[in-house]
């Protein structure tokens, strides 16, 4: 990809923006977040990661770390701690494409060319319906059209035309916000948002926990169950830490501890609060 091809990205994140921003700083990543419509919030890097501050080894040395891969680490490590769906959408000068991750599952995407020549499978359409809940007929006609040979329709005009679909979800991206690479994410700002920045291990852990005490989430927080989903998240955490770290992934990698890090810290808080409530 040359240098000056434009890049983008956008995490949207099937719940709101109180839910996400916990989770978010655990990123340890620049990020600016907004409601974006009924149920929907939004996550814009500030920076550009894929160019700057990941970076991987090949055998030519070292190079920047592709957009797509960054972004799908990224919605693997937001989707995995927690009960909501999160896309990624992203695009550079040769391609444009989305990651869904949801839960413990494994992601599905797709991805166009420049030109908008479709380059996925179709399966991953009616995949990525199913797990958003969308309308199975008119919702899934409108996505395999995006998956059809169209010479008049570029990468970013399947980007949008994705993004007219969730639309019918409640979605509504902050105005002047979209995928497009003439106008970056994260270049104004919008109403409601607000950055979210990562100031050390003990501020986080004090986020998480505050989430956890003021949610809802009854036995998901303490007892038998929530020591089980600790322990499975950090029974997976560490195959995709370490997968990562073999592929050099730092997307994947980051994941892998982000996903052993909420294991730990759920089974942190059911001991805690669990002997408190036996004093």
């Amino acid at each position: 990809m040359d240098a000056t091809s434009p890049v983008g990205a956008l995490l949207l994140c099937r719940t709101v923006p109180d839910a996400v921003r916990p989770v978010a700083h655990l990123l340890r990543e620049p990020l600016l977040l907004a409601p974006a419509g009924q149920g929907w919030s939004v996550l814009v890097p500030e920076g550009e990661p894929w160019q700057g501050g990941r970076r991987a080894r090949s055998g030519e040395g070292e190079r920047a770390e592709p957009v797509d891969r960054v972004l799908g680490g990224w919605a693997t490590a937001l989707a995995v701690g927690s009960t909501w769906p999160v896309l990624a959408l992203w695009w550079d000068g040769d391609r444009a494409g989305y990651t869904l991750a949801s839960g413990f599952r494994r992601p599905v995407g797709y991805v166009w060319l420049a030109d908008g020549t479709p380059a996925g499978e179709d399966e991953a359409m009616r995949t990525f319906a199913e797990r958003l809940g969308l309308d199975p007929v008119l919702d899934v006609q409108s996505l395999e059209a995006l998956t059809r040979p169209d010479p008049d329709t570029d990468a970013r005009a399947r980007l949008r035309g994705l993004l007219a679909v969730l639309t019918r979800t409640g979605l509504a991206l902050p105005a002047g916000l979209g995928a497009d690479p003439d106008e970056p994410p994260g270049a104004g700002a919008w109403d409601g948002a607000e950055r979210v920045e990562w100031t050390g291990w003990r501020d986080a852990v004090k986020v998480d926990l505050g989430a956890v005490e003021s949610s809802r989430l009854g036995p998901w927080v303490r007892g038998p169950r929530a020591r089980a989903l600790a322990g499975a998240q950090l029974a997976a955490g560490l195959p995709l830490a370490l997968w990562g770290a073999a592929r050099r992934s730092g997307g994947w990698a980051f994941a892998g501890v982000l996903l052993m890090a909420h294991g730990a810290l759920g089974l942190a808080y059911d001991r805690v609060r669990g002997g408190e409530e036996t004093d």
